[in-house]
This record gives C-alpha cells, structure tokens and sequence, in this order.
C-alpha cells in the first residue's frame, strides 16, 4: 500500500486492527480519537498485518457501490444515526451504502478488509474510526469480553469503580463529577469487561463524550468550552449545529430534537483531558460498582434499592441499539455467569443525586472511599 498512511489501533496486547488511507488526515484521526484510552500509532503502510481498514475518499467508488446495492436484493438499517442500505453474499461478502453521508462501504471476512469509500474527508476518518472499532469489538468479544453500559472512573491504583443504572439515571454524570474530583476517567458509557485472575478487568471504549448544557455549567466548564470555540478550536463533528451556535451565543438553556432527546456539546476523548481536565485511563480492575438515581430537587443520600447488575446492562449484537451489526463482524451471545458473579460480588453502593454538583461530588467522594 504505497503512498498511503496507516495508523495501527491496539487496546490490548493480542488485539488489533490497522486503519489505512491516502489520507494523511483519516490515519491522524484515528490517532487522535483512540490514542486517548487506547495505543494509536503510525506504522508502515507497506507492512500491515491483521485485520485493516482502508478508507479514501473517493466518490467514483461510492457511485459503483451505490449502484450495485440498490439495484439488488438489500436490506435497510439505521447505523450511527444514518440511513444505511446492505447487501450481503453467499461468500459473507457485504456491501453497504448510507446515502445521506455520501459513504460506501464493502466488508471482505476472507481477507479481514473492510473498504471504505467516500465524499467527504472528515465523513471518511470519522467511519474509519468508528468501524476500525467496530473490528476490534469483533475480536474482543470472540475473546470472552462483554461490553458493559457503565461509566467508569480509576483511582491511583488502578481500581475501578463502576456505574450502571437505567437510562437518565446519572451513569455519565456521576462519571464526570468523579473525574473532576481527581479520579481518572475510563468511560463515559461503555467498558469491555472479562474475568481475569479472578478479578473483572475493564477496558474503555473509546468514543466521542456528550456532556449537556446543564452538567457543563454545573461542573464551571461551559465558559472553558465557550472560550476554546471563539478562539476558533473545534468540536467533534457529530455536535448539532445548534449546540455550537448556542455556545458561541453564551445561551445556556438545554436543546431539544423534536423526539425529546436531548442536543448535547460532542467532545473528542482528547478533550475531556486538554480542554475539560479529566485525566483518562487505559485500563483498570472492578473494585465497586454504583447505582444512582437522579432525582431532581433531592438532597444526595444513601438509598437501600437493590438493584444488581442485570441483563439489560450488557450490549451484544442483538441489543445494539447505535451500531447494528450489520457487517456479521461480531459473535453471538451474552454475558457469561462467570462474569455476571463476579460483577454481583463486588461492592456495591444505590444513592439517590440531585442537581447540586457540589453536594452530589461530595457524596461520591465519601462513598466511594468506603467501598474501596
């Protein structure tokens, strides 16, 4: 692969995947979005072993392939918030085509290659990046790794305190207030998870943070991000064009799409360290686990809920909801009852948080001291 660049992704020794363009743009991005919390470096395109990712723009590829799946038999799923159009071979074979991104895509299991093609540079390195992911998750889970739905922080000593919960109930919040009270942050929303040595070993998963308006001002960052736009930095370019006019116009007021979801600043990992001073992690060990409820108007306190890690806490290929997977590059099953024990075994700590910062940083600061 002359005249090309490559970057190669490894989370952990065993595990790896090599993204490749003739872009130097689409390899650097690759290092900036997992170099974070994963091992990202440049290697030789000439020597690229393993599975790889090979992702240009190139529209007259995109034409072909658009081409050849609608005219044929194909199915139709929503991938990473876009329309995305597959067709898939007798041989696993699949080509695949989001028409609104002006984005192609063709997965060869035979050579472990996936192609991607485009019309846009930042469209191009920003699939690299999130199906280069998508390939190591392949190895990862046929390797005994399950993805957990959990925010996680580490201490000094690499210990990880875990926290789950339902939707809203203040998994990425509680996060967030740990990491800017001095503990690394290994996630925001999911974590690889495996027994090993009798203790569960967490591994981040790297992605984009979203952080609302509410929390940002909270946590006295909202200025810090407002500064960093009007010197001209940029975000990460899934933020809604609305978020960033509302920064630059000082409004702090929530957003909201029509569904009632929530438009929320996107930041790049990097940037929760430079811009938000969060200290990341790489890895860490399960110490504790915790269990919060977001009750707004409440004083932070103790809660005796029972609630456990469940079924419903763990992703897998028939639960994805942001990422189906529609290239069969994952394997099929759920959570092991060994992992599922061990998890159940931890310590573990349901609090009730209100919208005080302070008071609910407190809290977690007390509690998580007494559970490790």
């Amino acid at each position: 692969m002359t005249d090309s660049h490559a970057t190669r992704i490894t989370p952990a020794d065993g595990y790896a995947v090599t993204i490749v363009s003739r872009s130097e743009p689409v390899t650097d991005w690759a290092v900036r979005y997992f170099g974070a919390w994963w091992s990202a470096s440049r290697v030789d395109a000439a020597d690229v072993p393993g599975p790889v990712v090979v992702a240009d723009v190139d529209p007259d590829v995109v034409t072909s392939l658009t081409d050849r799946v609608t005219s044929g038999q194909h199915t139709e799923a929503v991938y990473a918030n876009d329309r995305m159009l597959c067709a898939a071979d007798t041989d696993g074979t699949v080509e695949a085509v989001q028409p609104d991104a002006g984005l192609a895509y063709r997965w060869e299991p035979s050579q472990r290659r996936l192609t991607i093609a485009g019309t846009d540079t930042t469209a191009v390195a920003t699939a690299a990046a999130r199906l280069g992911r998508e390939v190591l998750r392949g190895q990862l889970l046929g390797d005994g790794w399950q993805i957990l739905h959990a925010s996680a922080v580490t201490d000094p000593d690499g210990r990880a305190v875990l926290t789950l919960g339902d939707k809203g109930a203040g998994k990425t919040t509680v996060g967030f207030l740990l990491a800017r009270a001095g503990w690394h942050l290994l996630a925001n929303d999911r974590v690889f998870v495996r027994v090993e040595d009798g203790a569960v070993r967490v591994l981040p998963w790297p992605a984009a943070a979203a952080i609302g308006f509410g929390l940002l001002d909270a946590m006295g960052l909202y200025d810090v991000v407002r500064d960093r736009l009007l010197a001209g930095e940029q975000m990460h370019p899934t933020q809604h064009q609305r978020v960033t006019d509302a920064l630059l116009a000082n409004d702090r007021e929530p957003l909201w799409k029509p569904s009632g979801k929530e438009l929320k600043p996107q930041f790049f990992p990097d940037q929760l360290d430079t811009w938000l001073g969060m200290k990341l992690a790489t890895e860490g060990r399960a110490g504790a686990l915790l269990f919060p409820r977001i009750t707004p108007g409440a004083a932070p306190v103790l809660s005796d809920d029972r609630r456990g890690v469940q079924e419903g806490d763990f992703f897998s290929a028939t639960t994805e909801d942001r990422y189906p997977d529609v290239f069969r590059l994952l394997p099929v099953g759920g959570p092991s009852q060994r992992l599922a024990d061990s998890l159940a075994a931890l310590p573990h700590q349901s609090l009730i948080l209100g919208h005080d910062t302070a008071s609910n940083t407190a809290l977690l600061k007390e509690v998580t001291a007494s559970l490790l």
